[in-house]
């Protein structure tokens, strides 16, 4: 963390304190802490890369540990009793496609989602890793895959210069696999801003602006000195425009801005709903107003927000767990598309919410489901994609796809286009050799 300190006396020129500071994004954590976004990086980033005007965007909710894919919207009446569980489908607004009555919300709007029933390919390991990257954490290639928005953020670079091309929204879980922000071979440069890790605060400017700064040359000169310091502990090359516009781009406050859900109207937060920052399990808390906070940022130019929201590993009480997750899921998600709807977003807003991987058809012992990688869920929105279907099936108690596999990458390569990004492309890993973003795999021409 870079701190800029007050004049000699110990008072700028309004008086204010020299305990006031500016903290300027993340960079300690290039150091031992590990690899974390500096703006100046993504800024680089983006001169190198020539970014689009674009507001394509892409906002990714990950349900850590696995959520129950025949207790949401592949439900089995007919199946036997230890199969089918406690929970009836209701219709929607679409003829023939059912969904879970805890979900009455998504139902009364159905022709804005898409569902796929038969999402294949997941390696049973509990961890977020799948669903960002699109790939299994098998056989990588030296530093590791890159995450989506990563991945974006390299090839697409920021669409707006006060807003990072990649945001994560989730906040640091206990079971460490859940966490998301690693841009793997692609380098610091297309980490993601985590405003609610190491980068909390690193959009507070205590109150003071350059203006009021005063002391220009006590300015510079606290900059040269960071940038000498970083240069011995090679935290960065040194201090060039990069820098200076990065320090431009935190003091405008778009980001901050966007981040600060309060700015909007009553009515709207209530929609949402509010949920709970308590921790879920070893997951992430059941935090509804990240949605409506998703949607602001890639208002203010984020072209991918991801976020993570609550925690379904049920091996016991799934049936109770359900009832007290779903219901606030419905109503967080319902509102975020109906949101982006309602404000011409929906034809450049892409939604999904997926796991890692479903649930075992048979219940345990102690009401709950187990892993199971043969088949899970996916919900999509937005994005101009064609909504009001259902993409493959399984058999009579959801442990089998019966038609239509659909893999983890076929559906990044649908995010990818949405985004302008040819499936096709190629990036650099760390020995300079071309990868494919998605190992050839086309987007989902049901969809798209």
């Amino acid at each position: 963390m870079l701190t800029i300190p007050g004049t000699p006396s110990g008072r700028f020129c309004d008086r204010g304190s020299r305990r006031q500071f500016l903290r300027i994004g993340g960079l300690a954590a290039l150091g031992t802490a590990g690899p974390g976004l500096t703006l100046a990086d993504v800024l680089r980033a983006e001169q190198a890369t020539g970014s689009a005007a674009s507001q394509k965007a892409v906002i990714m909710i990950y349900l850590p540990g696995g959520p129950p894919h025949q207790d949401m919207v592949d439900l089995k009446p007919d199946a036997p009793s230890e199969v089918r569980g406690e929970f009836s489908p209701i219709a929607t607004n679409v003829p023939g496609i059912e969904v879970c009555e805890l979900m009455p919300r998504i139902a009364g709007m159905m022709d804005k989602f898409a569902v796929i029933r038969s999402l294949v390919g997941a390696t049973g390991d509990h961890y977020s890793f799948q669903c960002l990257t699109g790939r299994s954490h098998q056989r990588q290639p030296p530093g590791g895959h890159p995450e989506f928005g990563s991945v974006v953020a390299k090839l697409k670079g920021a669409a707006r210069p006060a807003a990072p091309p990649y945001v994560g929204l989730s906040p640091r879980m206990q079971h460490r696999p859940y966490n998301s922000g690693k841009p793997g071979y692609l380098g610091p440069s297309c980490t993601p801003f985590q405003p609610n890790g190491d980068g909390a605060g690193d959009l507070v400017l205590s109150g003071l602006t350059l203006d009021r700064l005063g002391d220009r040359g006590g300015l510079v000169r606290a900059l040269d000195s960071f940038n000498r310091t970083a240069d011995r502990t090679g935290m960065m090359d040194g201090m060039d425009a990069f820098q200076q516009q990065a320090f431009g781009v935190l003091t405008s406050s778009a980001l901050a801005e966007a981040l600060d859900v309060s700015k909007e109207p009553q009515s709207v937060r209530d929609e949402y709903g509010y949920g709970t920052e308590k921790h879920q399990g070893d997951g992430a808390p059941r935090l509804m107003q990240q949605f409506l906070a998703a949607r602001r940022l890639v208002e203010a130019g984020v072209r991918c927000v991801t976020l993570s929201y609550s925690f379904w590993d049920y091996h016991g009480n799934n049936f109770a767990n359900c009832r007290e997750n779903i219901p606030q899921l419905d109503q967080g998600v319902s509102a975020l598309v109906n949101d982006i709807h309602r404000r011409g977003l929906d034809k450049d807003v892409t939604v999904i919410v997926w796991g890692e991987f479903g649930r075992t058809p048979k219940i345990n012992k102690d009401a709950g489901r187990d892993h199971w990688p043969n088949v899970t869920c996916a919900l999509l929105a937005g994005g101009g994609l064609r909504t009001g279907q259902v993409i493959g099936s399984t058999d009579r108690v959801a442990g089998e796809v019966k038609d239509r596999p659909v893999r983890f990458e076929e559906v990044h390569a649908t995010l990818y286009h949405r985004l302008g990004v040819d499936h096709l492309s190629t990036v650099n890993d760390l020995s300079g050799r071309p990868q494919y973003i998605t190992d050839h795999h086309a987007p989902l021409p049901e969809l798209v």
